[in-house]
């Protein structure tokens, strides 16, 4: 009987995210990161496209993921990224 053993990927989550931001980009003044922000879209954060992908960067590096460049490319919110980061859990990186 063979098993088959899983290494367990960490679920990135929204405090995650937000440090991250805040570790590549600071944080616009007047912009609060610890509220509500799931679903605030991230222009309205202050977040441009260099800012995100810097902070997907750092999520394949710390998480070991191979995120693909056009999923992020419609994640809008913090939700909709969190979603493509934490659905490409089970794609390791490429080496």
């Amino acid at each position: 009987m063979t098993t088959s053993t899983r290494i367990a990927t960490p679920t990135v989550t929204l405090t995650d995210l937000t440090r991250m931001l805040r570790e590549s980009a600071g944080e616009e003044e007047g912009i609060d990161l610890d509220g509500d922000v799931l679903d605030t879209p991230f222009i309205e954060l202050g977040y441009d496209s260099l800012a995100l992908l810097q902070v997907i960067g750092q999520v394949q590096r710390d998480y070991a993921l191979q995120i693909p460049d056009d999923a992020v490319v419609d994640a809008e919110t913090p939700r909709a990224l969190l979603d493509v980061i934490n659905s490409s859990a089970g794609e390791p990186a490429a080496s």
